[in-house]
């Protein structure tokens, strides 16, 4: 078995393998590797609309004892009467928020600690525009006798003053009365945090008992975010989390059919809205029963939402609800602290369970270093130093037939077209010698889990968005403005096919001294944390495999003078 051969099929169709993989998740399927992208039909399209236009969901009839729950599309009694809406928009350290006094809907969310590439602006994340339509909405349902509480289209009043932070919070309270139920709307922003404390007060000021039931949701359409590269793919799209099932996805075009898989039914987790570095979420109370709603709006915008039933409030009677909202990064450490589950929002696809490790090993790293370039060179370096078994076991199999690749050539030559023969002899030279065919390449089969791991954690940590390493690399999440290390890696590739035993066959010879301008080409266009690590993998692996190739060497030649 030529094992020469072998590694340049592997590779060859390793490349056939991302080359369909990119094809499938271009046509809206699955990755094959991880995260997926929603189908292409949907991603660059817009709303024919900026302005939200959902429906009112359904109050749970078995908890509500309303007859005739609103109704989808339905209009809201009391706004016969124009009321002039009013952007209103609150500062913190961390976020800048603007609500529309429609429905008290969070319409645009800036991120003050996140910059734009392009421009240095802050982060736009939310937002009611003719590019984007991505908001965060709640309303209450459940009234009876063809009356209407508050939604997210009925017109409410500002009643709080204060519009920047001074102190640790800075509450924003909304209200609104319709179908005898007064509804005030409490946001509380903290300082340093992207979670934003929901109040829901729901005052009965009618005669009779009421049983509603509060909706929150969340409204996006289906085009990429901005910045979206093509050259490689994360998921954006809707999320369910509940214990029962974990964190379950339902990508657009799902959606579209009608046939995302998620609970519809449970008495915890959370529902968001997910892409690549940001998330938004909605975190009811938990361990109270309520239903989950994933659902086409209108052509190119989508909604997810939770409802849940307060239960009888009597005359008189307030009843309060607290939910949490998450708008900003996935800040993991965060995230896990606000509701449990949240930072799975950060998906690693089946590699999970390598991603999580590597990732709390780097940012362990990162709390020492200080740098998260440096962060990804240590990271690497301990990769390297626990796979050093399997690597020298690789690199002496490749010394071992890179010496007697001499008499390999011979063989080819006596036997010419004699398969048979060929394969027989070689056989028994790799069995004389202690070859294993194998050995060069099984080390290295076992290593690609954990390296298409690693390649999920540098892609997804939104710690890499922003951060520099040195002199011209200012940030890890674009690519090299340089493209110094996309060069450097291709000459670290050349270096180790120039370490290899060089094919007998020259059309081999020739594929294997293409292929680092195949990938190095890739990569000038990936993200430069993920190169700087195949640069600093290639070097290592050059180090190590020059190393071993000389001790054999030095030990070949004192077998022989013995």
């Amino acid at each position: 078995m030529d094992i020469r051969r072998t590694v340049l099929w592997m590779i060859f169709a390793f490349s056939l393998l991302l080359l369909w993989n990119n094809w499938q998740v271009q046509h809206g399927k699955q990755s094959l590797f991880g995260p997926s992208t929603p189908a292409a039909q949907t991603q660059n399209a817009k709303p024919a609309e900026p302005a939200p236009t959902a429906s009112i969901p359904n109050a749970p009839a078995a908890n509500t004892g309303s007859s005739t729950p609103s109704a989808p599309g339905s209009s809201v009694p009391g706004t016969g009467t124009p009321v002039k809406a009013e952007e209103v928009v609150v500062t913190s350290d961390a976020l800048r928020l603007t609500f529309d006094t429609t429905g008290a809907q969070l319409i645009r969310a800036e991120l003050l600690k996140f910059t734009d590439g392009d421009t240095q602006r802050p982060t736009v994340l939310l937002d009611r525009s003719p590019n984007l339509t991505y908001i965060a909405q709640t309303g209450v349902v459940g009234a009876a006798n063809g009356e209407s509480f508050p939604t997210h289209q009925t017109p409410f009043r500002l009643v709080s003053t204060e519009r920047t932070m001074t102190g640790d919070s800075l509450p924003i309270v909304f209200e609104a009365e319709s179908g005898g139920l007064k509804v005030t709307k409490t946001f509380t922003l903290h300082r340093g945090r992207y979670d934003v404390d929901v109040r829901h007060d729901l005052s009965n000021t009618g005669s009779g008992p009421v049983k509603p039931a509060l909706y929150l949701q969340l409204e996006r359409d289906g085009s990429d975010p901005a910045g979206t590269s093509s050259f490689y793919h994360t998921f954006t799209g809707m999320a369910v989390y509940s214990d029962q099932e974990h964190f379950q996805k339902v990508t657009w075009s799902d959606i579209q059919k009608n046939k995302g898989g998620y609970v519809k039914q449970a008495d915890n987790g959370w529902i968001a809205v997910v892409q690549h570095y940001f998330a938004t979420a909605w975190i009811p109370p938990q361990g109270k029963a309520r239903s989950n709603e994933v659902l086409q709006v209108q052509p190119n915008l989508y909604a997810v939402r939770t409802v849940e039933a307060v239960g009888e409030v009597a005359p008189g009677s307030t009843a309060t609800v607290d939910s949490h909202l998450w708008v900003g990064p996935q800040d993991q450490k965060a995230m896990a602290a606000l509701a449990p589950g949240l930072e799975t929002v950060v998906d690693y696809g089946w590699l999970t369970i390598i991603a999580k490790p590597l990732f709390t090993l780097m940012t362990w790293l990162h709390s020492v270093l200080g740098n998260w370039g440096w962060t990804i060179v240590a990271l690497t370096v301990i990769i390297k130093a626990i796979f050093f078994p399997l690597a020298a076991a690789s690199y002496k199999s490749m010394a071992r037939m890179k010496r007697v690749a001499p008499r390999l050539q011979a063989l080819k030559e006596k036997y010419g077209d004699d398969r048979q023969k060929l394969n027989q002899a070689m056989m028994e030279m790799y069995r004389t010698e202690k070859i294993n065919p194998l050995g060069g390449c099984l080390p290295m089969v076992v290593q690609i889990p954990v390296f298409i791991s690693l390649y999920w954690v540098l892609l997804a940590s939104v710690e890499m968005r922003g951060a520099p390493w040195i002199l011209w690399v200012h940030d890890l999440s674009v690519r090299d403005p340089f493209f110094i290390l996309p060069a450097i890696m291709m000459g670290t590739m050349f270096l180790q096919i120039r370490l290899n035993p060089t094919p007998p066959d020259p059309i081999q010879a020739k594929v294997m001294m293409v292929m680092p301008l195949v990938f190095g080409g890739m990569m000038f266009f990936f993200p430069a944390g993920l190169v700087l690590y195949w640069c600093v993998n290639n070097t290592l692996s050059i180090a190590q495999q020059w190393t071993i190739t000389k001790k054999m060497e030095k030990e070949t030649a004192g077998t022989a003078n013995s």
